[in-house]
């Protein structure tokens, strides 16, 4: 089974009130040594992010004449920098995941908002722990062995061999490399792609090959072939 969110996130959070001051969003984030914070209505659901970036704004425009450039990022900043509550200053609404998604799926919504971390809620959006970026790396934590049984007996077992014998599998440092011999070869980018699907992996060097062929009844095989069996080369990726 994939890792979920629950498997890696943190579930003492530090969130903020609505109400919640600008000072004390600055000393929260400094006291616990984080960029952002949720922002929690009275039923402790999510409704909102506070970030260091919705801070800056209020030094950005100290002077009150903002600039050209300052101007041109929109009436949010600005607003933002007049703002003394978190309600006021939070990004909303909040970008959130659910503690049954995958962590490949966190991994992608946080690329795609570019965002370090997320809250994590329940259906309602009650806050039940956050995932940063640090905590979904822990898949790759995975000792070499633990990854190597995984795959022995939740992909390899599944596919017949030429000889009868399992196909091989070793792991170094999240890397594994698979040899022996297959059946079908077009099976091996299924294969493939099934052993790089296993949380912790790095990469995968296969080196799988077809079956012996028996060149007396292979006629697709060289003349100088005859003399003994031939190894169809297989699919290397």
């Amino acid at each position: 089974m994939p890792y979920l969110v629950s498997d890696v996130m943190t579930r003492t959070v530090v969130a903020l009130r609505t109400g919640a001051a600008f000072k004390d969003i600055a000393r929260t984030m400094r006291r616990w040594k984080v960029s952002a914070l949720p922002v929690l209505d009275g039923d402790r659901r999510v409704v909102g992010v506070v970030s260091e970036a919705d801070l800056l704004p209020k030094e950005m425009f100290r002077d009150g004449d903002p600039d050209r450039y300052a101007r041109s990022r929109g009436r949010s900043d600005l607003a933002k920098a007049d703002a003394v509550a978190a309600a006021d200053l939070m990004t909303a609404p909040a970008v959130t995941v659910h503690a049954d998604a995958t962590v490949a799926r966190a991994a992608r919504i946080m690329a795609r908002h570019n965002l370090k971390r997320l809250p994590v809620v329940d259906d309602e959006g009650v806050l039940q722990g956050i995932v940063s970026r640090t905590d979904l790396l822990k898949v790759f934590l995975r000792q070499d062995a633990e990854i190597a049984d995984e795959v022995r007996r939740e992909v390899v077992a599944h596919f017949r061999t030429a000889s009868g014998d399992p196909v091989r599998v070793a792991v170094r440092d999240g890397v594994v490399t698979l040899t022996g011999r297959v059946r079908d070869t077009s099976l091996v980018p299924v294969l493939t792609r099934l052993v790089r699907a296993v949380e912790g992996v790095v990469d995968v060097d296969c080196a799988l090959s077809g079956p012996l062929r028996d060149p007396d009844t292979d006629p697709s095989l060289p003349a100088d072939a005859r003399t003994g069996w031939a190894g169809g080369p297989g699919t290397v990726l």
